[in-house]
């Protein structure tokens, strides 16, 4: 480097520039693979060498995407790098992976600055981008693409993660203390990695919030999704498909899921038994990776992202209650029956109240119970598995904190990034105070493989005995089977993902 004004840093494929902001070291937009249009639905090549310093100040454009809210491009295999120094230090490695449900977002949200935890911590923080939706995630296998169409994107983060292993060094990270997390369709992806024989060499230990995949795609169904992008755009067969404009083939996503019948073409990661030979959660947890650390994570009233607007309106009544959580539900359960049970359950809610605990239970708490009950029948009393449960029950302020806390809140808080609006948690103490816990336990994670320390109460390993769950809130602590009679309620239902 030639100074921490004006920090330069040596790749493996060339030098980069970056800034000072704030103490920290911050690089943008450092390519990690070539542009993708060339080699579109295929695996990314490497980046070739350059000669001169490459600026890196600035984000890279995002994955093609609908509703893109920044600037997008299929040349999009580009990360960024917040660190406290180019020295040896050999720090831990987090790098975080974003949610939008495979579809849609970046690595540039201003909510996963990595600045304050590498001034918290110590440590290297890491933001990404890669091919997302059907450029990431459509399987053509058997329509004449690319075997490993249905997971290009997850290959994508291999490189990004190969790239980790290869130039983290240059940046003071220690290749051998690599923490993937994520959270929502970001949580996916990492326990989706977490079954991939390519990934798990690259990471060490993980964190996945609010990420309730427990199966991925199956190749039918894939292939029926990929088939109705091709009609959408009137391509005979793949070859006519393959070259046609990323605009045209971005608009065509936005039409209905011809398995779910709303919103867009619904693409994930694929079960193509190739890059992904298993499913992630089913039958059981990867044997292979039973000794990465991990923390599950969830919020208690994850719904209340989705149904604000229903909430703040404040207008369901036992008379609509029904029919509004029937739309919500994702186990197949009779709405009346669950209404009835729920209302015993907790007789002094109201009709409001429990649709956003009903709705939460249904759709998407049972992922993370199935996710963490698997890791635990890996353990036993004496040796338990190791992983975490938490729970985030700090509310977020707003409309008098009638959305409870909903799915997204924890991102703000593991970031240590409270102050921003787009937290959502409030600039408030007590957001600030709970933050530095939970980012000291995820730092504490990648430095150590455990997230206990600090002022922290002593946080068990989860077993099915047990059932310990970290309970983030104004006031920690450590429950035992929290929400145990709902789980228990609807534990004979089976939890099946829509379109899976």
């Amino acid at each position: 480097m030639t100074g921490r004004s004006d920090p330069i840093a040596a790749t493996r494929h060339g030098r980069v520039q970056g800034n000072l902001e704030g103490g920290v070291l911050v690089f943008r937009g450092v390519r990690y693979g070539a542009d993708t249009r060339p080699v579109r639905f295929a695996r990314a090549a490497s980046p070739k060498a350059w000669t001169d310093v490459r600026p890196a100040q600035n984000y890279a454009p995002a994955a093609p995407q609908t509703h893109a809210l920044e600037p997008t491009s299929e040349d999009c295999l580009f990360l960024n790098i917040w660190t406290p120094g180019l020295d040896q230090a050999r720090r831990p490695v987090m790098v975080y992976l974003h949610g939008g449900a495979h579809a849609h977002g970046s690595g540039s949200d201003p909510l996963y600055d990595g600045c304050n935890l590498v001034l918290r911590g110590d440590v290297v923080v890491l933001t990404l981008n890669h091919r997302l939706a059907g450029f990431g995630y459509g399987y053509f296998a058997n329509l004449g693409g690319p075997a490993e169409s249905g997971n290009v994107g997850n290959l994508d983060i291999c490189m990004a993660l190969e790239w980790v292993r290869d130039n983290i060094a240059a940046f003071g990270g220690d290749p051998a203390r690599v923490m993937i997390f994520g959270q929502s369709g970001g949580g996916a992806k990492v326990v989706s990695l977490m079954a991939m024989e390519q990934a798990r060499p690259l990471f060490h230990s993980a964190a996945t919030m609010s990420g309730q995949h427990v199966t991925a795609i199956g190749p039918m169904n894939a292939t029926r999704r990929a088939s109705a992008w091709m009609a959408a755009v009137g391509a005979p067969d793949f070859d006519r498909f393959r070259e046609m404009p990323m605009e045209r083939l971005v608009e065509a996503m936005g039409g209905p899921d011809p398995i779910e019948g709303k919103g867009e073409i619904s693409f994930a990661s694929t079960l193509d038994h190739r890059a992904l030979k298993r499913h992630p959660f089913y039958p059981d947890a990867p044997v292979e990776a039973a000794d990465i650390p991990l923390i599950i994570g969830n919020t208690h009233d994850e719904t209340g992202y989705w149904l604000a607007a229903t909430l703040k309106a404040g207008d369901t009544t036992w008379d609509n209650l029904v029919p509004r959580i029937t739309g919500q539900i994702v186990k197949d359960v009779d709405p009346q029956w669950l209404v009835e049970n729920y209302r015993k359950l907790y007789p002094t809610h109201t009709p409001g109240q429990l649709l956003l605990a009903m709705s939460t239970a249904t759709r998407s708490w049972p992922g993370h119970l199935v996710q963490a009950e698997m890791r635990a029948r890996q353990g036993t009393d004496n040796a338990p598995s190791p992983t975490w449960m938490y729970q985030l029950d700090f509310p977020a302020p707003e409309a008098g904190c009638v959305l409870g806390a909903f799915h997204t809140l924890d991102i703000g808080l593991v970031f240590a990034n409270t102050h921003l609006a787009s937290a959502r948690t409030g600039a408030t103490v007590e957001a600030a105070e709970l933050a530095a816990h939970m980012a000291d336990a995820f730092i504490r994670l990648a430095r150590h493989g455990d997230p206990n320390g600090g002022n922290l109460p002593q946080w068990p390993r989860y077993t099915l005995e047990r059932r310990e769950t970290m309970i983030f809130d104004r006031a920690i602590s450590v429950e035992r089977d929290p929400r145990g009679e709902e789980r228990k309620l609807l534990a004979p239902i089976t939890y099946i993902k829509p379109g899976g």
